[in-house]
């Protein structure tokens, strides 16, 4: 069958290189993708926020699966689109219905949903510029530091952690004053939780769950998680600490609960949901849902995965998900992520990248690149990651390293350390 995958990063190019190594893939498709998924299938001008581009698109390429990468789309509404059309009958679209979105789309929302299925999480407050001094007297019952967050999608920075009372009051105030536009109209003020995090996947149907490998992420721009957040620096699977008794906890505590709480509230969901957690003594805790998969953990977890996607995403559709067992490579993998410089502030584009063709023993993922010339160049912050997988975290690492060394680009800069606080 012919696929297409919406997006243009590392996540969606580790996507197309899973299902090509299905036999059941003829040719994929990228909407509209990035240098590296050239190579592995053809690249489309289409915005995945353009419903009705995709659909276009869908017809004219004979498309029978499309797989939604980011997370916009779906808050948008895109499945929604393509599965209500008609002439989409028997199209299928790997991503939950824009209500199932507002788990992602909605920190309130979430939460909200947490409360009523008794998922652990930190306390919370959600306050409007209406309730405004509410939030800074529950901020007052509260421990520094003091954790805001915008409620609707901010593209990654709508997350603040602040250390200073009177700091975090002037901040919220900000926030609630239009600091992140429409996303900041509501902010959720939380409790801190202390402890190490790590992200947890399952494709689910809203009825079975079929769990990935789990993953642990750095967002941090510095190395020993200095500096400012990022998109992510690097990911490294399995998490070590992760082991079967307390991974059972977060089946039992968390994973299960989410998809009954799905299927009680009769919430349309085919899809990922990414467990963003933290282990606090020795209980998992819910920091956040996404309802996609994660940007570079997918690029860690997707080389651990050895059951066919497609055949995954296929029974996704049929309601068949309880008849995989997930199968995994026991060897450690590891991502390094190779960013512009001055990532996460301003930064250049258009920079030549070599010597690419000079990475032995890694995969190679393309998040923000692009063609002109003929010739490979920088497109965004997040470059190229780099996955290696070994018999132990440390030995993957060297890897990484060792491959990420070899490609060049004017400002290149990656973290070393990545899994350092799991060796």
């Amino acid at each position: 069958m012919n696929i297409l995958i919406l997006g243009s990063g590392g996540r969606e190019h580790a996507f197309g290189w899973k299902i090509k190594l299905s036999p059941l893939c003829d040719k994929i498709y990228f909407a509209p993708g990035n240098a590296g998924t050239l190579a592995i299938g053809e690249n489309l001008a289409v915005n995945p926020n353009d419903f009705q581009a995709v659909k276009d698109v869908v017809i004219a390429k004979g498309i029978k699966m499309v797989v939604v990468g980011p997370e916009e789309p779906l808050v948008r509404g895109v499945v929604d689109f393509l599965e209500s059309d008609p002439e989409l009958k028997g199209l299928m679209v790997v991503g939950p219905s824009k209500q199932g979105a507002m788990l992602e789309g909605s920190k309130d929302f979430a939460k909200q949903f947490m409360m009523r299925h008794d998922i652990p999480t930190a306390r919370y407050l959600a306050v409007s510029a209406k309730t405004c001094s509410d939030g800074k007297a529950f901020m007052k019952g509260l421990k520094a530091p003091y954790v805001l967050k915008a409620d609707g999608l901010a593209a990654g920075k709508g997350v603040l952690i602040i250390d200073d009372y009177d700091e975090a009051c002037a901040e919220l105030d900000r926030m609630l004053g239009g600091k992140f536009g429409a996303a900041g109209n509501t902010v959720v003020i939380e409790e801190f939780l202390s402890g190490i995090e790590l992200s947890v996947f399952v494709l689910t149907d809203g009825n079975d769950y079929f769990i990935l490998p789990e993953a642990k992420d750095y967002k941090r721009i510095g190395e020993g998680d200095s500096g400012l957040n990022t998109g992510g620096m690097g990911a490294v699977s399995p998490v070590p600490f992760a082991d079967a008794a307390f991974m059972e906890k977060i089946e039992n505590r968390i994973i299960r609960p989410t998809v009954n709480g799905i299927q009680e509230e009769e919430i349309s969901y085919r899809g990922f949901i990414f467990f963003g957690l933290i282990k606090v003594g020795n209980d998992p805790y819910v920091i956040e849902y996404n309802v996609r998969m994660g940007d570079p953990e997918t690029e860690a977890v997707l080389p651990r995965l050895k059951n066919d996607i497609v055949e995954l995403f296929i029974d996704l559709h049929k309601g068949k998900l309880k008849s995989h067992r997930t199968e995994t490579d026991s060897r450690k993998a590891v991502t390094v992520v190779l960013v512009s410089g001055g990532y996460p502030g301003d930064y250049e584009k258009g920079i030549e990248i070599s010597d690419l063709a000079k990475v032995d023993g890694s995969h190679v993922f393309h998040a923000g690149t692009a063609i002109k010339s003929d010739k490979v160049v920088t497109a965004g912050g997040r470059v190229i990651a780099i996955t290696s997988m070994a018999p132990s975290i440390d030995e993957a690492r060297v890897l990484s390293l060792k491959n990420a060394s070899k490609i060049h680009y004017q400002g290149k800069y990656f973290r070393k350390d990545i899994g350092f606080d799991l060796m």
